[in-house]
């Protein structure tokens, strides 16, 4: 019996997309829904109250660098993550298979998990280079993080020390922490890796996810969903493959990892959705652009996360129903306005930009809570009033007429 339970309640018409009712032990979430990502059991710039207060409903805490610090033990110790964090409603945490590849693959390389055609470009010229030597094109990667078929070692960014994640020990470690819902560990290559490369991964993945599912239920207490993480690339062949094989495994939920290039996201979603069973909930990784959200769930996926909102709003960029804006643009020195005058975010609701203007070129930490503020609500906003615009059946009128104005 799985500890979580997904009830889809309607539909998009013609659209994989659906609102749905996730259940947890620490509470219900209305899907679909965006997740606020608290790294290292803080949501930077936050308390757990101000999150709340902005409508949020489920945090994601990060399994590399809780381990690293102040390690998933001393966590468990303290209560796990609910108590740890004093976060009293649902919590997910990641495998920590990201982060193996942004050590490897992608350290130093400016890739994350999304590439676009400029990058697709390096990759072409980082192959041919690789051809031209005898070796493979993830070879200089191996410097930070070496990934086996047992698992991946890798070093801490905080000290340089060695350490080893296997599918199992990341799940023991993920059990330590505690959340409800916990995501199998999964190898997530560079979206500028050739497609085989790419297929030997995802191999590894399914193993490794299987793996992952055989020790959950030995060692297990029921209380902590596993999800399971599809992955493939840009490739629709590997996705699709994936999507067949892990969503026939007996995961609570599913994960649907980055490495593809964003043109090609809403379509690789699609691909996955498609053979993923509807009555449990779907996850994308990493993911947080407004019309990036918009076309997940039309796709299919029931919740995101993504460190976007509060990364850019420590760097001064707000999202606005108009766009983005930037805070250290002169012109809002003197704006004595809220960043939008419709907003019912705190920040909006008590300060004007030419006050944000100020701490940002004062480099006062209020700053960052007060645009971090504002971008989470814009978000988790964005994403409750789609779920409305799917019960309502105005999703696509919605989604025109917010993009209409968005990127205008």
């Amino acid at each position: 019996m799985s500890s979580i339970q997904f009830t889809p309640e309607k539909k998009i018409k013609g659209k994989l997309g659906r609102a749905g009712i996730l259940q947890t032990p620490h509470g219900v979430i209305q899907t679909p829904a965006f997740v606020v990502v608290g790294t290292k059991a803080t949501v930077k710039a936050l308390t757990p109250e101000q999150v709340s207060s902005l409508g949020a409903q489920v945090v994601l805490a990060n399994t590399y660098h809780l381990y690293l610090q102040p390690g998933h033990e001393r966590i468990e110790k303290g209560g796990k993550i609910q108590k740890f964090m004093n976060w009293n409603g649902p919590t997910m945490t990641d495998s920590g298979g990201f982060q193996a590849f942004s050590l490897g693959a992608a350290f130093g390389n400016g890739v994350g998990k999304v590439a676009n055609s400029k990058a697709s470009g390096l990759l072409q010229k980082a192959a041919a280079n690789a051809a031209e030597e005898g070796t493979e094109a993830e070879l200089e990667t191996e410097r930070f993080a070496k990934i086996t078929e047992d698992g991946v070692e890798f070093r801490s960014v905080i000290d340089g020390s060695q350490h080893f994640f296997s599918p199992e020990k990341s799940i023991d470690i993920q059990y330590s922490i505690g959340a409800d819902m916990i995501f199998a560990f999964d190898e997530c290559t560079s979206p500028l890796a050739p497609y085989q490369y790419q297929k030997e991964a995802l191999g590894r993945t399914h193993r490794w996810a299987e793996r992952c599912l055989d020790h959950h239920k030995k060692v297990g207490n029921g209380t902590q969903a596993l999800m399971g993480i599809v992955q493939g690339g840009r490739f629709e062949e590997l996705r699709k493959e994936s999507a067949k094989i892990i969503g026939a495994m007996d995961f609570d939920g599913f994960g649907i990892g980055g490495s593809f290039e964003k043109e090609d996201i809403n379509t690789a979603v699609g691909w996955v959705n498609e053979f993923l069973p509807e009555n449990k909930p779907r996850h994308l990784l990493g993911i947080g652009e407004p019309a990036d959200l918009f076309g997940g769930v039309e796709n299919g996926i029931d919740l995101f996360d993504c460190v976007a909102p509060t990364r850019i709003a420590r760097n001064g960029s707000l999202y606005t129903h108009d766009g983005k804006i930037n805070i250290f643009n002169a012109k809002f020195m003197d704006d004595f306005t809220p960043i939008e005058s419709d907003c019912g975010c705190y920040t909006c609701q008590h300060y004007t930009k030419a006050y944000l203007s100020h701490l940002f070129r004062a480099k006062e930490i209020l700053a960052n809570t007060l645009a971090s503020m504002h971008n989470l609500y814009f978000i988790i906003t964005l994403v409750k009033r789609m779920r409305q615009a799917i019960l309502n059946d105005s999703f696509s009128e919605y989604k025109k007429s917010f993009t209409a104005r968005y990127y205008h």
